[in-house]
């Protein structure tokens, strides 16, 4: 790590180790494509180290290699903020400007997961037809989606605090496979076990969230969505969605973990959390009794005290709150509606008793029952 006094600034790339692979990859297309469209006479007898130095005189090299936050914060700097948005006298390794940045990005970001994701399962995945259910809650998708727009931005502020910090090198994110304990071997593992972390930790912050004298002020809001759409992915109390984001953040400050790799991860997390709230309930059977899904975790909205998991259903079983979905034993919601429609009891419209909006909340933290058990 290089220093500047006491405060680590961002490594310097180490280029690969093997030039000529690195020169056939990059600077043979990169000549190719200097003599044909920009008619740069740029010989193929030019050294590997001419190339390079042509590659980073075009400031390319950290824009094709970095793909974690930095790459997000390069990009956003190369092409808008530094030649529209920040006067020339803002260093773009300045730390205050660093911040602002995060701040902009992480907001546009997140809004353009939660959004792009969330509509894409909601047109394409959600079964329309749990709009009918008895406490499916008028407007509901449009409180969803600003209950979570405005929760955002409130979530973003710490979260920056701890990009920052990834981004001036106090985490053990690196750049290159060859600074992994073990290669790509490593790799693969830490994969692994991020997600066994993740889910770990998020289990047991997600019950203490539902401890009665914590549960009524800061997760009950994203209880009030008894059966989700996609749009309830984010709907969170700002507190409640950064402290289930908090192990996300914390792996990388104690395991070494590539940067592509985190930001693979931090993608497939947000699809995730957006699949476990979209509807669709089939899982394969071999992996029913291991995978939280959305089945497993729609129980957690009616039923509150069970399916606390992430991904898997290990701590759930460990910690004596596994319930097999109701969806499974012919319970689930769409048994409910069709139940209801047989019996007269679900008009032509889908009207419910919940046409006002009203809900069963758990203003005590203590569980209840859905109507369909």
């Amino acid at each position: 790590m290089i220093t500047s006094g006491s405060c680590p600034i961002k490594r310097k790339i180490q280029p690969f180790r093997d030039k000529e692979v690195y020169f056939h990859w990059i600077c043979v297309p990169l000549r190719s494509f200097l003599n044909r469209e920009l008619q740069i006479d740029y010989p193929s007898t030019y050294s590997f180290d001419d190339i390079l130095r042509l590659i980073k005189w075009l400031g390319i090299v950290d824009n094709c290699i970095r793909f974690d936050m930095d790459l997000v914060l390069n990009v956003a700097d190369h092409y808008v903020l530094t030649p529209y948005v920040y006067p020339s006298s803002w260093p773009e390794d300045g730390a205050l400007r660093q911040i602002i940045s995060l701040l902009v990005v992480t907001n546009l970001g997140a809004a353009v997961l939660y959004l792009g994701l969330g509509w894409l399962s909601y047109h394409f995945i959600f079964d329309h037809n749990l709009m009918k259910h008895p406490q499916f809650l008028k407007n509901q998708v449009r409180r969803e989606v600003k209950y979570a727009m405005t929760s955002l931005p409130i979530i973003s502020v710490p979260t920056v605090a701890l990009f920052f910090l990834e981004v001036r090198g106090y985490s053990k994110l690196y750049d290159n496979v060859e600074e992994s304990p073990m290669g790509w071997p490593f790799v693969l593992l830490s994969m692994i076990s991020f997600l066994l972390f993740t889910d770990g930790c998020i289990y047991w912050i997600h019950r203490f969230l539902h401890h009665k004298s914590i549960y009524k002020h800061f997760h009950k809001p994203h209880h009030v969505w008894k059966i989700p759409t996609p749009f309830a992915s984010h709907a969170f109390h700002p507190l409640d969605g950064f402290l289930q984001g908090l192990p996300y953040h914390i792996y990388p400050f104690l395991f070494p973990l590539h940067k592509v790799l985190y930001l693979a991860l931090y993608i497939f997390v947000n699809i995730w959390t957006v699949s476990i709230h979209d509807g669709d309930y089939r899982v394969p059977r071999p992996l029913q009794e291991v995978v939280n899904g959305a089945a497993h975790h729609t129980d957690h909205h009616l039923f509150f005290d069970v399916n606390y998991g992430q991904y898997f259903t290990l701590w759930d079983r460990i910690g004596g709150s596994y319930r097999n979905p109701s969806v499974l034993e012919g319970k689930g919601p769409l048994d409910c509606i069709r139940r209801l429609t047989a019996e007269g009891k679900m008009s032509t419209n889908g009207a419910n008793a919940n046409a006002n909006g009203h809900t069963n909340g758990h203003a005590n933290g203590s569980s209840t029952k859905s109507k369909e058990e």
